[in-house]
């Protein structure tokens, strides 16, 4: 039995050093949601609120899934330190830009570890990152059609109650619409 276990590592250094890197990513943008959450709750965006706290939770089951993929490949996963997060913000639009922004830098940093990983040959890592590429498809959607509610109904009072009430209906449907 003992010829038969694995003695190194079932990933390559540097596959375990972007996963790493990805977990980190992962829980300072957990934390920022936080963050933007606390902004939009203080200021009586409540709606708002919840669907910041949704996103943070979710990017903390994006963070534990990678974690637990590195202890069930026998590799190292690191529990990261969390820096400061972006916590006031000028208006209600500004969250939800610096959202999108976060998202398109997860999603361009997933890309780089499936490249990475098409580099080394190591295509279960690859395969374990498909559902991230296709999670980070729907993230980026829905931030960009929270950022239209704005561009569609402006900023004023008015409008800005009116996104108050759709925000949490914003989805992705699988089908690009």
């Amino acid at each position: 039995m003992k010829d038969i276990l694995r003695r190194h590592s079932v990933l390559k250094d540097e596959i375990v050093d972007v996963i790493n890197k990805q977990i980190k990513m992962e829980a300072q943008s957990s934390a920022a949601y936080l963050a933007m959450a606390a902004w939009c709750d203080v200021n009586g965006y409540d709606n708002c609120a919840e669907f910041f706290f949704n996103q943070s939770n979710q990017e903390r089951e994006h963070q534990l899934k990678f974690f637990h993929y590195l202890v069930d490949m026998e590799c190292e996963a690191i529990s990261p330190t969390v820096g400061d997060s972006q916590h006031e913000f000028d208006k209600l639009r500004t969250v939800f830009e610096k959202s999108l922004e976060m998202e398109i830098a997860v999603t361009d940093s997933i890309h780089d570890m499936v490249r990475e990983c098409r580099k080394v040959g190591d295509l279960a890592t690859e395969e374990f990152l498909r559902w991230f590429v296709q999670e980070q498809i729907e993230e980026e959607y829905v931030a960009r059609r929270c950022l239209e509610l704005f561009d569609v109904l402006g900023e004023d009072k008015l409008a800005l109650g009116m996104i108050e009430e759709r925000i949490l209906n914003v989805k992705y449907d699988g089908a690009g619409a």
